[in-house]
């Protein structure tokens, strides 16, 4: 029912005819079960101004009284409008907003659904909060950041342990290494990177032997450009770049791959069997790549080592036997060593947050895209903070 159709209702009487017009009249009176609020008269349009004089002056009163229940009779309405029923229940607010607990009396039918049907529409809109500022939002943010970064990494952390249990086993019972797979994914992230990462390594020893021998030639000492190639790549640029182009290579490839099989509830078909995800799908994964790392980081210190020969020769009129008699004087075993040391580690890292990444997989597509781009970036930086600890540990120790 519409508030016009409840006024035409309220205003007018299918009995007879409307009664004379008695001014609306608002009175406080004194009752032995307490305060009475009598209103009575006719509630429209017409006295409007002189009820919202009245209902100013008794809300007055009532903010100077001892609080407690206030009965708001409205029986003596005689006619009441939409005006007049909006006043109504802006008193009956307004008292219960002081702290008067408020007991309205209204029996006529008419005037009960007008009354309803105003309380309806009268709504306060929800007041817009506040925005915080900028500084709250940064160190909101960045809390947020904080706390789901050190949640993610306990669980990563319980993954880890699992994974290494899962490993010791294996290593107890190799009759449970499951050669066929570890043979396949040693194919995809071995055989397969090489041209991309013989490629990188090759250009990058190009682009070091002629960055270095175009600031040496200004104190006379091109030759030792041979040493800043081979220094930088056999301790870190060799195992650092191939590590990288293996995490978004073959990290990014576990965590699709497993992800895939998570939407399609092939990984919980596993664990139907009684088989552990872990064992059937991490670990092949894992010992793949870590096998693999060491062998995509020697060729990678070769093929850098034979790009800056290259460039050398060229720019630097050094002599491939040249080239050879100073990388000799210039590295000790210890230098390759430093480099390839790293690579099992990094290996491990890449592998363990792929096939994590990919168990987290919720069962959409764009979670597996989600999972795939955070595997990424989590193992690059893992890569290079662990390649952080590595030099300060090769310093402590003198290598």
């Amino acid at each position: 029912m519409t508030a016009a159709t409840v006024l035409e209702t309220a205003t007018s009487s299918s009995t007879g005819p409307i009664a004379s017009p008695q001014p609306g009249e608002l009175v406080w009176n004194e009752g032995n079960e307490g305060l009475i609020l009598q209103a009575s008269g006719d509630w429209t349009f017409d006295h409007i101004a002189q009820l919202e004089r009245r209902r100013a002056d008794l809300l007055a009163q009532a903010k100077r009284r001892s609080l407690g229940t206030i009965k708001l009779n409205a029986d003596g309405v005689h006619q009441m409008d939409t005006a007049g029923a909006w006043l109504l229940n802006g008193l009956e607010q307004q008292l219960t907003t002081i702290g008067w607990t408020v007991d309205l009396t209204l029996n006529d039918r008419r005037y009960q659904k007008l009354l309803s049907e105003v309380k309806r529409v009268s709504f306060k809109a929800p007041v817009e909060p506040v925005p915080p500022n900028s500084l709250v939002r940064l160190l909101n943010s960045l809390g947020k950041a904080t706390c789901d970064s050190m949640i993610q990494g306990a669980r990563l952390l319980s993954f880890f342990g699992q994974t290494v249990a899962a490993l010791v086993q294996s290593l107890l019972h190799p009759r449970r290494l499951r050669v066929t797979s570890l043979t396949h994914h040693l194919e995809q992230t071995c055989l397969n990177a090489l041209p991309i990462v013989g490629l990188i390594a090759f250009l990058i020893g190009v682009v070091m032997a002629y960055q270095g021998a175009d600031q040496l030639k200004r104190f006379g000492a091109e030759i030792f450009t041979v040493d800043l190639v081979a220094v930088s790549i056999l301790r870190e640029i060799g195992i650092l770049l191939t590590a990288i182009v293996v995490a978004g290579r073959s990290g990014s490839a576990f965590t699709a791959e497993i992800g895939s099989m998570v939407v399609n509830q092939e990984v919980d078909a596993l664990r139907t069997l009684g088989l552990d995800p872990i064992e059937v799908l991490v670990l092949p994964r894992m010992i793949a790549l870590m096998i693999a790392l060491p062998l995509l980081a020697f060729v990678a210190d070769i093929l850098g080592l034979v790009g800056g020969g290259l460039m050398a020769w060229f720019v630097l009129d050094i002599t491939p036997g040249q080239f050879m008699t100073q990388l000799e004087s210039a590295i000790v075993p210890a230098t390759f060593w430093v480099g390839i040391i790293k690579a099992p580690v990094f290996a491990f890292l890449i592998a363990l947050v792929g096939c994590y990444q990919g168990l987290l997989v919720s069962g959409s597509a764009d979670s597996v895209g989600r999972h795939t781009t955070s595997s990424v970036v989590i193992s690059i930086f893992l890569v290079i903070v662990f390649d952080a600890l590595f030099s300060i540990l090769f310093s402590a120790l003198g290598v």
